[in-house]
């Protein structure tokens, strides 16, 4: 396993950030972790559980997940691959009612200053 970024990390109901997928390996610092720092301007935040609807929605918003790039080492995303997902972009996709479900434990903290806890718990991945 990659080792973590930042071990002080947290998740949004206040415990350790718990990792979103090995496999695929996703975050920002493809460490499996949907950690972040200043340089991750997307903010890389909510780990997410993809569905066909959201691949639809974020290829016709200009960020194609479901399409191989093996040029740059990416396989393309398939429904329920869990991948860290930009807060702003998941928020969007909520906007458009195409928002996938959330893994609150793998979701970093920092979610929190574009969505609220509520709103992550309404679309939570049942425990």
């Amino acid at each position: 396993m990659t080792t973590r970024y930042d071990p002080s990390a947290r998740n949004v109901l206040g415990g350790v950030l718990e990792p979103c997928s090995l496999d695929p390996l996703t975050g920002f610092f493809r460490n499996g972790c949907c950690e972040t720092s200043h340089e991750d301007v997307g903010m890389h935040t909510v780990c997410a559980v993809m569905t066909a609807e959201f691949l639809t929605f974020s290829k016709a918003a200009g960020n194609d997940l479901s399409t191989p790039r093996l040029d740059l080492g990416f396989e393309g995303l398939q429904p329920g691959d869990r991948w860290c997902l930009c807060a702003p972009r998941w928020k969007e996709a909520l906007d458009a009612g195409a928002a996938p479900q959330v893994v609150l434990e793998a979701t970093h903290e920092e979610t929190l200053a574009i969505v609220p806890l509520g709103i992550l718990k309404d679309h939570a991945v049942p425990a």
